[in-house]
């Protein structure tokens, strides 16, 4: 037997190594939106302390690696797919998870074959819900269909988007429906490994899966022929990408790989491999108990099912929310986080850093994956920072290519080299400095086409979002 948990190799591109969490202070988006709160506080923790984007306290933001309180948690859709568990306090004691029904999905595959569970999967329209919003039962046949003799299952807990801290309470909360629910989609593509990465910045939720892996292997449940591991990583955005994922599971660098081949035929050590994010794998088991049908009957268009959602603190109510597909961005502000606590919304930023920022005059906007990709913007992960007027765009733009520069891995010349001058260009503008506009342009044009991986292409996509939604706020910098 491997051990429970070990770390990702250390190479000198990680930013935490064997640092302690404790002492860090948080330079995510959601902190840098809340910056006003606690000015000073926050100017003095960036410069005393070491930095990481982001620790998943975004409902508290500025945060810091001491301090954290439980956010307001609810659910606002007919049937609780997700939250169920964590909205009871959380369910960390195996006897218990399975006092209140646990178990059973995984129970009642015993008597499905795994193509009837991989069609399962694609009648209930389930989608990722790390970014791409890809279709999960695709993914699920195509594993499946490789005659490969061994093969893997990864659950990617890098949640590494700033405003996102929905995986890290479904992970803290109710790890054995992450571990039931791997052992499910293990079963139906026919793995008999699986890892769970979690990401450094989440150090209760590696003490909490820990110690579930340990009563779930001493109960032999829910499959003790299926060897799940912990990974814990050392720091590194990019990690969040399946393909930078698996290679840091392999010990390498966590570069991006080239596609093909896809990570369904040639993924983890060469295998076929199934990577999903915890908020995907963990709809799973609601699916098997109450079919493709129910899960299918719930959110609207080609989105369905539920969503979690993660409101920063500059919402009168932030915290963790389980909604259907269908509901308005409207809404969201409105309804669930209560308004903003000061100012105005200058704008939405959903999904993460690299979605674009929503402007007041599309809240109309439902929520869905083609509906928002309509608006050049995106579902992505599901975090969403409410910035107030107090905060200029170019200051938003600057501090997003920021994050876009000290999170890139080095392997695309105009991410590596081309975001730190954009990130000095967008300084310099908010400074009321000149700046060449069309040079800018060009940085923002080579991201978009020679990008590897979505990093690069993201930024540039963001960029763009913004300029053609803030055109007369920018006109005072680009002209």
């Amino acid at each position: 037997m491997k051990p429970l948990q070990r770390h990702a190799a250390a190479h000198s591109f990680y930013h935490l190594g064997q640092r302690e969490m404790t002492n860090c202070a948080c330079a995510g988006l959601a902190c840098f939106a809340a910056r006003a709160d606690r000015q000073r506080r926050w100017q003095t923790a960036i410069c005393q302390s070491p930095t990481v984007y982001c620790l998943g306290k975004c409902y508290e933001s500025p945060s810091d690696g001491e301090h954290d309180m439980r956010p307001y948690i609810g659910a606002h859709a007919r049937h609780t797919v997700l939250l169920g568990n964590v909205l009871a306090g959380g369910v960390r004691d195996l006897a218990t998870y399975r006092e209140r029904g646990g178990g059973a999905a995984f129970a009642r595959t015993q008597t499905t074959t795994p193509n009837e569970l991989v069609s399962m999967v694609q009648d209930s329209g389930l989608r990722g819900r790390g970014g791409a919003g890809f279709p999960a039962g695709i993914k699920w046949q195509s594993v499946a269909n490789e005659p490969a003799p061994s093969k893997y299952l990864v659950v990617n807990a890098d949640e590494g988007d700033p405003g996102a801290f929905s995986d890290r309470f479904l992970l803290e909360d109710d790890p054995f429906r992450v571990i039931e629910a791997a052992a499910i989609a293990a079963y139906a593509v026919g793995a008999r490994r699986g890892y769970i990465y979690l990401r450094k910045e989440y150090p209760h939720a590696a003490q909490v899966l820990l110690g579930a892996l340990e009563q779930a292997r001493a109960a032999a449940w829910p499959d003790p022929s299926f060897e799940l591991e912990l990974v814990v990583g050392q720091g590194g955005y990019v990690c969040g990408e399946e393909t930078s994922l698996l290679n840091a599971l392999e010990r390498r660098r966590p570069e991006v790989r080239l596609r093909p081949p896809q990570i369904t035929r040639r993924g983890l050590f060469g295998a076929p491999t199934l990577v999903h994010n915890v908020e995907t794998l963990c709809a799973v088991p609601w699916i098997v108990t109450h079919g493709a049908a129910a899960y299918a009957d719930l959110g609207f268009s080609r989105s369905r099912g539920t969503k979690l959602l993660s409101l920063n603190s500059l919402f009168r109510r932030p915290g963790l929310y389980e909604v259907e597909f269908g509901i308005t961005l409207a809404d969201v502000v409105g309804q669930l986080g209560q308004g903003l606590r000061r100012g105005k919304l200058k704008g939405l930023m959903v999904g993460g850093p690299l979605a674009g920022l929503v402007p007041p005059e599309h809240l109309s906007t439902r929520l869905g994956y083609e509906e928002m990709q309509a608006i050049e913007c995106t579902v992505g992960h599901g975090g969403v920072i409410a910035f107030a007027d107090d905060t200029r765009i170019i200051e938003i733009m600057a501090e997003v290519l920021r994050f876009g520069a000290r999170e890139s891995c080095g392997k695309c010349t105009p991410c590596h080299f081309g975001t730190p001058l954009l990130v000095a260009m967008s300084d310099a503008a908010a400074a009321g400095a000149p700046i060449d506009a069309s040079c800018y342009q060009r940085l923002i044009d080579a991201l978009a086409q020679t990008s590897l991986c979505g990093h690069g292409r993201g930024l540039a996509e963001f960029v763009l979002s913004v300029q053609r939604h803030y055109r007369e706020e920018l006109r005072t910098w680009f002209g």
